[in-house]
């Protein structure tokens, strides 16, 4: 029901927030109570998810043979998955510290809250970006205590990257959702202005990492990181243009998951260069 391979579009941006703030790497524990958070955190969202979708997706053909419509997995199974998803994910944020305690309701408003968007804002696209944000902001709190720029900048990133791929993927059920009075960006603004919009995201998402460089004094890999995930984000655009989704998987899986795992590496070959050249000083 969960494909946990789809974990690389949020899990790098959680790593590379909790190097950043670190400023290397953090204690073992903290990693891995964040990979707790993030497992938690995803299995709650797209449990929950698939449990508010299920007659929809029964209705789709592109999405009928899903687990829960399918009758591969009962309601029942997906109720106490999501149960123990959630119990995971706040058991990890009250490990990871007060602030991470304090926030995670807040996450779990809106990585659940957004399942029920499409019912009746055709932003739904910005709040599944806000909940991937929560990752890397997450993150740098948790081995931090604080809220700090480039955090905010590095998540505002990613939440503009997602909702300008969320907004191609959803090109797939323009038809169907103004049949089921769904709201979407391409339902309601049509194909060419709903690609203009996602290219927009884009540049904003490009916009913000780049602040986020600066503001952690990125050198070299940082910005040739960055320079890499320019060059992806060109090319799924460039692969859908004019609507054309017959490539759609590549531009929406294939590339949108080397984003975070490429800009991760940058920074992390740059924090290892660095020690490395310091230690043999």
């Amino acid at each position: 029901m969960i494909k946990f391979e789809h974990t690389v579009f949020a899990l790098p941006f959680a790593l590379l927030g909790a190097l950043a703030g670190a400023q290397g790497v953090p204690p073992l524990r903290t990693d891995l109570w964040i990979l707790a958070a993030m497992v938690g955190a995803r299995t709650a969202a797209m449990t929950f998810n698939r449990l508010v979708d299920a007659d929809l997706d029964a209705e789709n053909p592109r999405t009928a043979s899903r687990a829960l419509p399918a009758g591969r997995v009962s309601r029942a199974g997906a109720l106490l998955l999501l149960g123990a998803a959630i119990v995971l994910f706040e058991v990890a944020a009250g490990a990871l510290g007060r602030l991470t305690w304090i926030l995670s309701p807040v996450a779990l408003v809106v990585i659940l809250g957004y399942s029920l968007c499409k019912r009746f804002t055709s932003f739904s696209h910005l709040v599944l970006g806000l909940s991937l944000a929560g990752a890397p902001l997450g993150a740098w709190i948790a081995v931090t205590g604080r809220i700090e720029a480039p955090a905010l900048w590095l998540s505002g990133g990613v939440l503009a990257w997602t909702a300008g791929f969320d907004i191609l993927y959803a090109l797939q059920d323009v038809d169907f959702d103004r049949s089921q009075g769904l709201f979407s960006i391409p339902a309601r603004l049509g194909t060419r202005r709903a690609l203009l919009l996602s290219q927009l995201l884009h540049l904003a998402a490009l916009a913000c990492w780049a602040e986020f460089n600066l503001g952690v004094n990125a050198h070299l890999m940082g910005w040739l990181g960055w320079l890499a995930v320019a060059g992806m984000l060109v090319r799924e655009q460039w692969l859908v243009r004019g609507g054309d989704l017959s490539r759609i998987d590549q531009a929406f899986f294939t590339l949108n998951s080397l984003v975070g795992l490429v800009f991760f590496t940058g920074h992390a070959l740059e924090w290892w260069l660095s020690h490395f050249f310091l230690a043999t000083t």
